[in-house]
């Protein structure tokens, strides 16, 4: 059965396998490499203070202990810190979206908008390339990235590796 047949109240905001959702997703993807790339830099420039150092429980608080057997290191606590900045600014834009934005829940008020996204259509498994800045570019730089970061973090687990230390070896030891 089709999702939007079932599920009527969550398909009419975007909610569900729509091309809005993996359009999101895949923006979500592509910071997340972003964020990993620039986490390796500042790591392999030593712009992390004492990164190995765990925190202090009486400065930190339970952020020191948010593991509740180790006390996280203050390499791992600025990456903390950066996702929840990062999803706070994704909750603000998925809440209140500026106009020109692409917000992710759809309003069924917005009008002619809102009916260009209902009514796009699935880009299948391979979209057609077209050159530039276009939808379909985006929707193949998320999947890639969504796949890239499945393989990081597989790898990581089967070489129980940091995901960063993988990455640095991908790129061949360029990031430290």
């Amino acid at each position: 059965m089709e999702w939007n047949e079932e599920y009527p109240q969550f398909a009419k905001w975007g909610w569900g396998p729509s091309v809005q959702a993996e359009k999101w997703n895949g923006r979500h993807a592509m910071f997340g490499w972003v964020a990993i790339c620039a986490t390796a830099y500042a790591k392999g420039h030593g712009l992390i203070p004492n990164a190995d150092m765990a925190l202090d429980l009486k400065e930190w608080g339970t952020l020191a202990t948010i593991s509740g057997k180790t006390t996280l290191t203050n390499e791992r606590a600025i990456i903390l810190i950066a996702n929840v900045h990062a999803f706070m600014v994704g909750l603000a834009a998925t809440i209140c979206p500026l106009p020109f934005s692409d917000p992710l829940l759809l309003d069924p008020n917005q009008g002619a908008a809102y009916e260009r996204a209902v009514n796009t259509k699935p880009y299948g498994v391979m979209p057609k390339m077209n050159m530039g800045i276009t939808e379909e570019a985006e929707i193949m730089n998320g999947r890639l990235a969504m796949l890239g970061l499945v393989a990081v973090v597989s790898t990581a687990m089967l070489e129980n590796k940091p995901i960063l230390d993988v990455v640095n070896e991908w790129v061949g030891g360029a990031y430290y």
